[in-house]
């Protein structure tokens, strides 16, 4: 192999992809980067089993051929190399590839491409195109919900469910519930419900760098797997096995109390009650206070024996009863980061009932949050 490619593109696909190197595998070759040539482009693999990543970025090719090199000694090396052009050279013989830049030449010895794990080939035909903006949204506003907790794998994951016309999200960790549902632009004949997992997700959302590029979601028969193809990069994520929660019989149906407030205020407020908050339990009390003459009052607050106390109140178009109810803060503070309309509802019906938080004037999104106990 011998390629020239520049030193910021070549960093940038190494940052891509050194998410998915496994840091503690027995097989030595997961914890390296596949450098392969790529019909005229270098392409960059990296996989823990569970979780791939391929990118493939410009290069001048002069001779074909692939090595796998340890991940963080060629990020760290190329981070320091001089923005300039950097020429690889692959001696097959003892598989060590030099570096060439500027003034700096370095060998690193690698690992034979063929002892690493293949990547799968997505078939595009059967896939579902969806474009990245969108897709990037739902995610970022669904899998913050769903569960750290090892001990429960299927709540790792995000359910996405696709049905004629439409695409849908939900992720919950037992004390909140995230759903996003949006519009297909091409609708697809085969229905898709699967369990993929919330880190898988997120790291789709961070590679998904061009909001203009679309996206195709590929779930190959029998595999266990979902591929996501972009202009110029790949990831492939292993399925989460198992039963999702029947969600929608938590969401409320129906309140007796419907709270207007602003985004923006409320996350402030919640923000400045989380600093005394987490030094206790994270509780945030709300107590909603309608007015027959005006505008009604949501005061937050919150104390700790350690810190103090919290106190906030916030204008809010409030129909129904009035209501003392208490959340986890940085529940509340982790939706309301997520939603960009100015304004919106907060629906409740008893201190011991869930509540649902909704975007007003953007259909399609909701979240049930859980009440913490009122001592």
């Amino acid at each position: 192999m011998k390629a020239t490619v520049s030193q910021q593109e070549l960093a940038h696909g190494l940052s891509m992809v050194s998410r998915a190197v496994s840091p503690r595998s027995t097989l030595p070759v997961l914890a390296n980067i596949l450098i392969a040539t790529d019909e005229g482009r270098l392409r960059l693999s990296a996989t823990n089993l569970e979780l791939g990543i391929s990118c493939w970025i410009k290069a001048k090719v002069e001779e074909e051929g692939a090595v796998t090199i340890p991940a963080r000694t060629i990020s760290d090396l190329v981070s320091t190399l001089p923005s300039d052009q950097v020429v690889l050279t692959l001696n097959e013989r003892t598989q060590t590839i030099n570096m060439r830049c500027g003034t700096n030449s370095t060998d690193i010895k690698g690992i034979d491409a063929q002892e690493y794990p293949p990547m799968p080939i997505p078939d595009l035909s059967d896939g579902v195109e969806l474009k990245v903006a969108e897709f990037k949204e739902m995610i970022h506003q669904v899998a913050f919900a769903a569960s750290t907790d090892e001990a429960r794998p299927v709540l790792q994951g995000v359910l996405t469910s696709i049905e004629d016309e439409s695409i849908s999200m939900a992720a919950t960790d037992g004390f909140r519930i995230s759903v996003r549902s949006t519009p297909l632009s091409n609708p697809s004949n085969q229905p898709v419900s699967i369990i993929i997992p919330a880190r898988a997700m997120s790291e789709l959302a961070r590679i998904a760098t061009n909001s203009e590029d679309t996206i195709t979601m590929s779930v190959p028969s029998g595999r266990g797997q979902v591929i996501f193809h972009l202009k110029d990069a790949e990831l492939v994520s292993q399925l989460i096995e198992g039963n999702f929660p029947d969600y929608k019989v938590i969401i409320p149906r129906s309140f007796k109390t419907h709270t207007v407030i602003s985004t923006a205020g409320f996350l402030k407020a919640c923000r400045q009650a989380e600093i005394i908050a987490r030094e206790g339990n994270n509780i945030v009390r709300l107590h909603i206070q309608p007015h027959t003459d005006g505008p009604g009052i949501v005061e937050l607050s919150a104390q700790s024996e350690e810190t103090g106390t919290s106190e906030v109140q916030l204008d809010a178009n409030i129909d129904g009863e009035g209501l003392v109810i208490a959340f986890n803060v940085r529940y509340l503070r982790e939706v309301l980061d997520v939603i960009k309309t100015p304004n919106i509802a907060l629906e409740t019906n008893a201190n011991n009932t869930p509540a649902t938080i909704k975007p007003i004037g953007e259909d399609g999104y909701t979240h049930v949050i859980m009440p913490m106990h009122l001592g």
